[in-house]
């Protein structure tokens, strides 16, 4: 008998053969992910072994305690794990575990397009081009800001944020940083250290954003954060959209205090705050730093690989806890 899996998250045509030819699987079949209720009844109805699901799926207490007495392995496919009652799910037996490393560089890579863009006015030029054109343009019209040279903080020094400071250095750029712990001096590659995040905000011409979400850093980027940065700053942000308060952001690029964001994250999702839409100085997409072909087949593998070792009996490859 293969193991039973409920696959509920909708993910590429080479997961979903893989799950299907090692596992007795459920899979999610749209229009969108299954819900808390929807995989609930579905792990009860296969007597599910294992859950694979993304961030989509807010994991509770209350929703762990649904579950069947079946279900022995969770496997988020992502790196960010704020969307499940970790301690729940140990009280429980389950193992959870995450996606970490494979989607590094994918995610870096969105996070210089959305920075370059949102510099360089690039929805605004696609607009220009989309309408037609057909007039002249002048010297002093549709300036950006140059970003070769410019300084850049990184909140958040993990893997996608070394990923991505790696890029900001190929455009010759300072590299700052603000991390719980300081890297040792062959991970930071140059990059100036600050333990105070606020300490660093002045010196920023830039601030990508790649910290994990969470209690400690709801709202980090609040009004007192923008006013330290530098006028005409720009922000991005490819991690958790609870980072930001997101009224304060609005009156930051509304104000003329930020030149612009690049956002890819929002404190709800997929129902995000309307008023950025009608924003000029915005380039937004919809939570997708990891989706390429590559990345997406990675994390889905490294999500199974996972479910098929605990079920085997074997530890799992990247637990959210170790006993």
């Amino acid at each position: 008998m293969k193991p039973r899996l409920v696959l509920a998250c909708l993910t590429t045509t080479d997961v979903v053969a893989r799950a299907r030819a090692a596992f007795d699987a459920v899979v999610a079949e749209g229009p969108g992910d299954m819900t808390v209720a929807e995989v609930t009844q579905a792990a009860t109805d296969h007597q599910a072994e294992a859950i694979l699901f993304t961030n989509t799926l807010p994991l509770s207490a209350a929703a762990i305690a649904g579950l069947p007495a079946s279900v022995r392995v969770g496997a988020t496919c992502s790196v960010g794990y704020d969307h499940i009652d970790v301690p729940a799910a140990r009280a429980c037996g389950i193992v959870v575990t995450n996606t970490p490393g494979v989607l590094d560089e994918c995610t870096a890579d969105h996070a210089m397009m959305l920075l370059l863009t949102a510099a360089r006015r690039g929805m605004a030029y696609d607009r220009i081009m989309r309408q037609g054109w057909r007039y002249r343009i002048g010297q002093g019209d549709l300036l950006g800001v140059r970003v070769t040279g410019k300084r850049v903080g990184i909140l958040g020094m993990g893997r996608i944020g070394r990923a991505f400071a790696q890029r900001a250095r190929g455009f010759d750029m300072k590299v700052l940083y603000h991390a719980r712990t300081r890297l040792p001096p062959e991970l930071e590659q140059g990059a100036e250290y600050f333990a105070d995040f606020h300490a660093m905000l002045p010196h920023c011409d830039f601030l990508s954003v790649h910290a994990p979400g969470g209690p400690a850093t709801d709202k980090m980027i609040d009004a007192r954060a923008f006013s330290l940065m530098p006028d005409g700053a720009v922000l991005v942000n490819v991690a958790r959209g609870s980072l930001v308060d997101e009224d304060a952001l609005l009156d930051a690029l509304t104000s003329g205090k930020l030149f612009a964001a690049g956002l890819d994250v929002f404190r709800d999702e997929p129902d995000y705050d309307l008023r950025f839409a009608a924003l000029d100085n915005v380039v937004l997409s919809p939570h997708v730093g990891s989706a390429s072909k590559e990345t997406r087949d990675a994390m889905g593998f490294r999500a199974l690989d996972n479910i098929a070792a605990v079920l085997a009996g074997r530890p799992a490859i990247d637990p959210l806890w170790r006993d």
